[in-house]
């Protein structure tokens, strides 16, 4: 059902105290059906949230807001090696993470700790510590917000990209994520060549790591250097990494020696944007309710009753800042409302 006027502070982890025109949860697809159908909702403009973890809204949302509260984790197939299992797009992405560590389930244990809900996972191609989910999912299925009909797509029609898929291009606002199929394995190859969790293993003395080592790694790494959602506002990283010339790399390099870089290919390179916000001075920068986190130049938060044009404009003083400064075009990760 419908409610008029409804809060969404405890909806989004920037913690904006907006509210939406209307708003409902469903738990099913029946229910989401039987509210796409809603002439309400036909008439509206429409925001479906997971766990609110990648958006900031600068103004209340006039329109419908939507909660996915689908559920469920189920095994689909099982082989000797492999387990593929779907879940529900409601479904809070850390929890599941932690189930596959307890379960003996490798694939996504670098993955940890990252919030968000199972359904939004795709639409971003969340990765970390050298994994993408991409990486592990077989199909996406989604609803049609116009028709509801019920579509599966498969990993390569989802045309993922770095922080990118083809719900966030073509298909953007066209479907609602109801459930993921991920094809997980049993007998575990770990990733831990990412510098941090080799190094943190290392000093752990932990030289055959486990799946659920590498998680509780990831975790701990995580928690030193960001701020959680609960006790400070933020999105986690504001700023995708951005990919330049291997040339423009080297023109930089002679510039400023200690430059990070990963390379992509024979020809491009990927430069951390939280090396490069913090080497333009914005680190740790604080404008009362709002600034850039002390540990974590990616993230920006808010520090309690900050508006979201605030922050917003915060994220385009540093973008600016650092096309003057290195000639490098950020681009935003978070999906400004």
């Amino acid at each position: 059902m419908l409610t008029p006027s409804h809060p969404l502070l405890d909806l989004n982890t920037f913690h904006m105290d907006v509210k939406a025109k209307w708003f409902a949860a469903f738990s099913s697809e029946e229910e989401l059906r039987t509210l796409l159908a809603d002439k309400r909702v036909a008439e509206e403009s429409l925001l479906v949230l997971g766990g609110g973890s990648n958006i900031l809204f600068t103004e209340d949302f006039d329109g419908v807001v939507l909660k996915n509260n689908i559920k469920g984790i189920h095994i689909v197939k099982e082989t000797t090696d492999r387990i593929s299992i779907e879940v529900g797009g409601g479904e809070n992405w850390h929890q599941l993470v932690l189930h596959a560590v307890n379960m003996g389930w490798a694939g996504i244990e670098n993955l940890s700790l990252i919030p968000g809900s199972v359904g939004a996972c795709p639409i971003q191609n969340i990765g970390a510590y050298g994994v993408e989910v991409k990486d592990v999912i077989h199909t996406v299925t989604a609803l049609d917000i116009h028709t509801g009909t019920s579509r599966q797509f498969t990993n390569s029609e989802c045309q993922f990209g770095y922080r990118d898929s083809i719900f966030k291009r073509e298909e953007k606002g066209k479907w609602v994520i109801t459930k993921v199929e991920f094809t997980l394995r049993k007998n575990a190859t770990l990733n831990t060549t990412y510098g941090a969790i080799k190094d943190t293993l290392d000093k752990m003395g932990i030289s055959f790591p486990t799946i659920r080592d590498v998680s509780q790694t990831v975790i701990s790494i995580r928690q030193s250097k960001l701020p959680d959602p609960a006790q400070i506002g933020n999105a986690g990283s504001f700023f995708k990494n951005p990919e330049i010339s291997k040339s423009q790399f080297l023109s930089l390099k002679d510039l400023y020696p200690s430059i990070i870089s990963y390379p992509i290919d024979e020809t491009k390179v990927k430069i951390p944007a939280g090396w490069l916000i913090e080497k333009a001075g914005w680190k740790g920068k604080s404008f009362g309710t709002y600034g850039v986190h002390k540990d974590q130049a990616l993230v920006l938060v808010n520090y309690g009753h900050a508006a979201g044009e605030d922050i917003k404009k915060l994220s385009q003083d540093i973008k600016h800042s650092i096309w003057e400064i290195f000639g490098i075009q950020l681009e935003i990760e978070v999906n400004i409302i």
